[in-house]
């Protein structure tokens, strides 16, 4: 077993080499990171349709001693990842390569974003942007302390592709009124990064108990609302500074926009040509001479 591999690299390099029944099992714990391998040996088979000597001997082909070793190696990974910014900041601090900020900061952002997109999965990125671009489902958006300026960012450019397209306010006041006109079938894009808030895992299970489809956008170790989504999409966000990176987020914000977009192009770009008017006759922007 090497140590510096997380259990979810473990898997991904020791797919080509597993049985049926072994990678059926690893492709669950891969699609529900960390959170599968959390929960009891039981529960793990049950949920992966697997026996649980498939757990042991899976667990055994990575190199542990057995379950409890991998559940143990598993609790440490995920205690080193939800740490507050300052801890971050320290770990960076003591081995970054010599090197100026903007090349290593760039170097940790580039791979972010390549492990990003070598791990979502197109099935489930399509089914999410087909939700978001159904006329018939009204879409809220919500993030957390940091991620809110996502959901800010998503809502202000769905309102020009499409129709009935909310923001859900950082103000927990403005929650009760919005979830009151979620009906089922709506649409509640929700953004949860470590650390994850109870307020986001809160929302959404109202959200989930009226009936709205969630589509999550998380980080790799996945928020404990993944439990609640109808499709998680998953990031990698490290990066050479006390924050996480929300350059993967974005990116993936952006292409659920273009997709939704070439979707309904036919009534988006109607809708472009009317919101041009409104700004021409407000006179919101300057004109190039």
């Amino acid at each position: 077993m090497t140590e510096k591999l997380t259990l979810e690299d473990q898997l991904r390099s020791a797919l080509p080499d597993l049985t049926r029944a072994e990678r059926q099992l690893a492709s669950h714990i891969l699609s529900h990171y960390p959170m599968a391998a959390l929960g009891s040996i039981t529960l793990l088979a049950k949920a992966s349709q697997v026996s649980t000597p498939t757990v042991v001997r899976l667990a055994q082909k990575l190199g542990y001693k057995g379950y409890p070793d991998v559940q143990a190696s598993l609790r440490r990974e995920v205690e080193a990842m939800l740490v507050s910014p300052l801890s971050k900041h320290d770990r960076w601090a003591g081995g970054v390569p010599d090197t100026h900020i903007l090349n290593r900061f760039a170097d940790a952002v580039m791979a972010n974003l390549q492990a990003t997109l070598g791990q979502i999965d197109h099935a489930e990125f399509d089914a999410a942007c087909a939700l978001l671009a159904d006329p018939n489902r009204h879409v809220f958006a919500m993030g957390g302390r940091i991620t809110h300026v996502l959901a800010d960012y998503f809502t202000s450019l769905m309102k020009v592709v499409r129709s009935e397209v909310t923001l859900l306010s950082d103000s927990a006041t403005t929650w009760a009124p919005a979830l009151l006109d979620m009906k089922q079938g709506d649409v509640l894009l929700v953004f949860d990064i470590r650390r994850y808030e109870n307020a986001v895992l809160q929302i959404a299970e109202m959200a989930r108990e009226q009936g709205a489809e969630i589509i999550l956008i998380t980080d790799r170790w996945v928020s404990p609302a993944a439990s609640l989504a109808s499709h998680t999409l998953a990031c990698h966000i490290e990066a050479p500074s006390a924050w996480d990176s929300n350059v993967s987020l974005m990116v993936l914000v952006e292409t659920l926009l273009a997709s939704v977009q070439s979707k309904t192009w036919d009534d988006t770009a109607v809708r472009m040509q009317r919101l041009e008017s409104l700004y021409a006759r407000t006179r919101l922007f300057r004109k190039y001479r």
